[in-house]
C-alpha cells in the first residue's frame, strides 16, 4: 500500500534530519545538519524561524523548563530562549574531535538517547549513550558506526534503535524507571535495495515507520517486523519522519539533497524538503528533555 505526499517546507536543507513536534507551541522543529542549521515552522502562520549555528546539529529539542536543547557535534547545549545564548550542558567524547552526535531522541522521563558517528562515517568509530538532565552521560552500546532511529514500544518496554551500517533495525528490552536498555537483539534485517536505514517513528499501534536513505520512501513494519505499508517519495534521500499535528495524526518526513549530482538535483528539485503524510494511525507526544 503506498499513500500521498504534499511539501510542505522547502527549505532546500542539505542534511533535513531529526524532526521533532514540539507540542506546547505547535510547531515542527528539525535541523540541517551539513548546513549548520535548525528550523522551526508553525503550520498554523506557515512562519518558518531559522538558527545558524557555528557546529553541525545532530538534532534539536524542546526543554521542560522552555528553550531548546542543541546536539552538536562536540557535546548537548541548552538555551532558555530559542535565539537565546548556548551553554554547554556536558560534552560528549571530548577526546574525540572527529566525532559528532547524530539522532538523538528524549524518553518518557526526558533523559536524551543518541549515538555518535565518525565524520567521515568510518566504521566502529561511535557508541550510543544516555544522557540525563543533570548532563550524565552513560555509554549504553557500542562500536557503533552510524547510530540514526531511535524510539520505544507503546507500553514503553522496549527501545528500538538503528545503527544504518548493519542495515537493520534492532530492539532492547528496556527499563524507564532505572533507564536500563539491555538484551540488544536484531528484529529486522533490511535487503540493500531497499536504501540505507535511517530515522524512525514508532505509531500508538506499535508500527515502525523507517526513512531510507537512498530508498525513495518511508516503510512501516508491524511489531513484529514485517512490511506492511510504503510511503513511495519524489526524492531519493528520505532521512527521518516523525508525527505531529494537533492530533498527532501526520507523518512529518525530512530529506537530504547533500551529495546530489547536478543531473539528479534537476531531477528532484524537491531534495531537501520537508514532506507531510497522512498515515491513518496516531503518534504520541514527544517528551521534553529534563536539563
Amino acid at each position: 500500500m503506498s499513500q500521498s505526499w504534499q511539501v510542505v517546507v522547502q527549505e532546500h536543507d542539505l542534511i533535513g534530519e531529526g524532526p521533532v513536534w514540539d507540542a506546547s507551541r505547535r510547531s515542527l522543529l528539525w535541523t540541517d545538519i551539513a548546513g549548520r542549521r535548525i528550523h522551526r515552522w508553525d503550520p498554523a502562520s506557515g512562519a518558518i524561524w531559522t538558527r545558524r549555528l557555528e557546529q553541525m546539529a545532530g538534532a534539536v529539542l524542546p526543554r521542560a523548563r522552555g528553550g531548546m536543547a542543541f546536539c552538536l557535534q562536540d557535546g548537548v547545549w541548552l538555551s532558555d530562549t530559542d535565539a537565546g545564548d548556548l551553554h554547554r550542558l556536558v560534552a560528549v567524547e571530548p577526546d574525540e574531535p572527529n566525532t559528532r552526535l547524530n539522532d538523538v531522541k528524549t524518553d518518557r522521563a526526558g533523559r536524551l538517547w543518541g549515538g555518535t558517528m565518525a565524520l567521515d562515517a568510518r566504521s566502529d568509530a561511535g557508541a550510543l549513550y544516555r544522557i540525563d538532565g543533570g548532563g550524565n552521560v552513560t555509554a549504553i552500546d557500542g562500536p557503533t558506526t552510524i547510530s540514526n532511529g531511535i524510539d520505544w514500544s507503546p507500553d514503553g518496554s522496549l527501545m528500538y534503535y538503528i545503527d544504518s551500517a548493519t542495515h537493520r533495525l534492532d530492539v532492547f528490552d528496556f527499563d524507564l524507571v532505572t533507564g536500563s536498555a539491555e538484551e540488544r537483539r536484531p528484529l529486522v534485517r533490511f535487503e540493500a535495495s531497499m536504501g540505507l536505514p535511517d530515522g524512525m517513528s514508532v505509531d500508538g499501534a506499535g508500527g515502525l515507520w523507517v526513512a531510507f536513505y537512498d530508498g525513495w520512501a518511508v516503510h512501516r513494519f508491524t511489531p513484529d517486523g514485517v512490511l506492511d505499508r510504503t510511503v513511495t517519495l519524489p526524492i531519493q534521500r528520505p532521512t527521518s519522519c516523525c508525527f505531529g499535528g494537533a492530533d498527532l495524526d501526520l507523518l512529518y518526513v525530512t530529506s537530504a539533497r547533500d551529495g546530489l549530482t547536478e543531473a539528479e538535483l534537476r531531477e528532484q528539485p524537491l531534495a531537501g524538503a520537508v514532506f507531510v503524510v497522512e498515515p491513518g494511525v496516531t503518534g504520541s507526544v514527544v517528551t521534553a528533555f529534563a536539563g
